[in-house]
């Protein structure tokens, strides 16, 4: 079975299809998942963390403060790209490790990969068939203003980080149109699995 890369832009919808996905028995690794795992208390991440951020991320328990280190490294690119060196080797590592057991225990199950950063960080190739969870910006400016209590300006930096989502959109094997009701986008994810499951 092949693996599916998921992906998205940020509030285009990917825990609403990835969620969906695991209630229909789908086998999903998610990138977030992991990213939050490997930068717990002491992991390696965490110390790397620390030592280029400062103990100021950090909160009086000595985990860290993602809505602090959020606010940096969305302010300054050099300070995101520092943090994602960190964080995304240990969790493609992570990863695929799951990814390769599961089809080592069933090799023809499907396995989705949700990675929010899959074409910008270029893992694309390594997956057999891209998704991409798809809502225009002005959908997705709306979504983290209401959900993230973000003002627009600091709604629009945040999706200014990834590579546009119309980018993503075209270079995609398929994609789930993610601007209408929940329905709507369950009905395409059930269009996709009963394509990948024939």
């Amino acid at each position: 079975m092949p693996v599916i890369g998921l992906t998205g832009g940020i509030a285009t919808g990917k825990s609403l299809v990835t969620d969906y996905l695991k209630h229909r028995g789908i086998l999903v690794i998610d990138a977030d998942e992991l990213a939050r795992a490997v930068v717990r208390k002491n992991q390696p991440a965490y110390q790397e963390i620390v030592a280029a951020f400062g103990p100021s991320i950090l909160k009086k328990d000595g985990t860290l403060d993602r809505t602090r280190l959020a606010s940096i490294v969305f302010d300054v690119p050099e300070q995101r790209k520092i943090l994602e060196a960190i964080v995304h080797p240990p969790v493609y590592t992570e990863g695929w490790k799951q990814i390769h057991r599961l089809m080592a225990d069933d090799p023809a199950a499907l396995v989705v990969f949700s990675v929010p950063l899959l074409f910008e960080t270029r893992h694309e190739g390594e997956v057999d068939i891209t998704v991409v969870v798809y809502a225009d910006e002005a959908a997705q400016v709306r979504r983290l203003m209401g959900r993230n209590g973000l003002s627009e300006e600091e709604a629009r930096k945040r999706i200014a980080a990834q590579m546009p989502i119309e980018k993503k959109r075209d270079a995609a094997d398929w994609v789930i149109d993610n601007r209408g009701e929940t329905s709507e986008t369950y009905r395409q994810v059930d269009q996709m699995l009963s394509q990948f499951l024939s």
